[in-house]
C-alpha cells in the first residue's frame, strides 16, 4: 500500500529518498511543494524530475482532506466535518478572535477516557488518527477559508497524550519552519491527565503549552470527573505538571469547567487557588457545555463570578474563557454530536 506522503515527517521523508538514491536536498523541494505551494500531484512540483516524480508516485499518496459539511456559529466560530478514508467521522473547530485564528483539532475517532461531561467519550474509542489526519484539519481548513490558522489546539476529540506517537509527528509538521511553521507557543497540547506522556512530551525538544483538564481538587470528585484519575491522581499529576513547568519553561494551564452542583464550590475555588500558585500555573476557568445524553449544566453566571474572585482573592492567575459555538455544538464537550452521528 502506499502511504500518504502528509503522513512523514521531513526527517523521515529525507531517508526515504536517500533510500531512492536521490539526494537528500531533493527532500526539502518536495516538503516545499506540499506545505508552502499545496500542490496535489508529484507532477506539480517543478524542480523536481520526471524520474523522481514517478518514483514517488509508486511509493506515496497526497492525500488531502476536505470538509465534509461546514456549520458557522451567530458568534463567528466554525465547526469542520471530516470523513476520513475508512469513513470514521471527526470534528475540529475554528475560533475567530481579532486577527487570531485558533484551530482545534481532533486527534482520535472517539475516546477511551469518558470524562463525565464529554461527548467525545460517548462511544469509546475507535482508532488513532494518523499525523496527516490530524495536520490535514489544519492545511483544509486554511484552504477552505483563503486564510492563515494562527494557533494550533490539539482539544477536539479524542485524548491527545493516547495518541502519542502520531500526535508528536504531527506537532513536528506543523512547528517545522519549512513548511507551516507555527511557533511552539502557538501549539497547545490538551490531556486529561496521562502522566507518563506528560513526561514524554517535555522531553521531545519543541517546547509546546500544556493545558490540563483539572475540573476538580479531591481526588474524590476528579474520580467521578476525569476517571483517568483513578491511575494518575492529583498528586502524580501535580508532579507531572510542576516537572513540565521546570523542564520547558512553560507555565501549564488548569483547564476548569464548572458543573453546577459538582465543582462550583467556594471550597474548590480556595483549593485550586492553592493548587495553581504552588505549581506556578495559570487557571483557565469555563462553563460546561450543556450536553444533553450526560446531564451536565453550567452555574448561574452569579455563581460562576464568585468563583472567579474567590480565585482572585487567594492570589491566582485566572481567566474566564467565554464559551463559543454552542448553537452549532461546537463548545467544548460537544463535539461528535447528535446531528452528526
Amino acid at each position: 500500500m502506499k502511504i500518504n506522503i502528509f503522513d512523514l515527517t521531513l526527517s523521515e521523508i529525507s531517508k526515504k529518498i536517500e533510500s531512492m538514491g536521490e539526494a537528500k536536498h531533493k527532500a526539502h523541494q518536495i516538503w516545499h511543494w506540499l506545505y508552502k505551494k499545496r500542490v496535489s500531484s508529484f507532477k506539480d512540483m517543478k524542480n523536481i524530475s520526471q524520474g523522481l516524480a514517478r518514483k514517488l508516485e509508486k511509493s506515496f499518496d497526497i492525500k488531502k482532506q476536505e470538509p465534509l459539511k461546514k456549520f458557522i456559529s451567530k458568534d463567528g466560530t466554525e465547526k469542520f466535518l471530516w470523513q476520513l478514508n475508512d469513513l470514521s467521522l471527526v470534528e475540529s473547530v475554528l475560533i475567530k478572535e481579532g486577527k487570531r485564528r485558533t484551530l482545534c483539532v481532533s486527534t482520535q475517532v472517539g475516546c477511551r477516557f469518558r470524562c463525565s461531561f464529554c461527548r467525545s467519550g460517548m462511544y469509546g474509542l475507535l482508532r488513532n488518527m494518523l499525523p496527516g489526519e490530524i495536520t490535514g484539519q489544519l492545511l483544509g481548513v486554511e484552504d477552505e477559508n483563503k486564510e492563515r490558522i494562527t494557533n494550533v489546539v490539539f482539544m477536539g476529540m479524542g485524548e491527545p497524550l493516547d495518541n502519542f506517537k502520531n500526535v508528536e509527528k504531527a506537532i513536528r509538521i506543523i512547528n517545522n519552519p519549512k513548511g507551516i511553521a507555527l511557533g511552539a507557543r502557538k501549539i497547545t497540547v490538551s490531556t486529561c491527565g496521562l502522566v507518563p506522556e506528560m513526561l514524554k512530551l517535555k522531553d521531545i525538544g519543541i517546547q509546546v503549552e500544556l493545558a490540563v483538564s483539572f475540573h476538580a481538587t479531591t481526588d474524590k470528585l476528579r474520580n467521578e470527573l476525569v476517571p483517568v484519575n483513578r491511575k494518575y491522581n492529583i498528586k502524580k499529576l501535580q508532579e507531572a505538571c510542576r516537572e513540565y513547568f521546570e523542564s520547558t519553561g512553560r507555565v501549564v494551564t488548569l483547564e476548569y469547567a464548572l458543573i453546577k452542583g459538582k465543582n462550583d464550590s467556594l471550597e474548590e475555588a480556595e483549593r485550586l487557588a492553592g493548587i495553581a500558585k504552588k505549581l506556578k500555573a495559570k487557571i483557565n476557568l469555563l462553563m460546561c457545555s450543556p450536553v444533553e445524553e450526560l446531564g451536565s449544566l453550567p452555574p448561574e453566571r452569579k455563581r460562576v463570578e464568585a468563583f472567579k474572585k474567590r480565585l482572585l482573592l487567594k492570589g491566582a492567575n485566572v481567566t474566564l474563557r467565554k464559551s463559543k459555538g454552542g448553537d452549532i455544538l461546537a463548545a467544548c464537550g460537544q463535539l461528535a454530536s447528535k446531528r452528526e452521528k
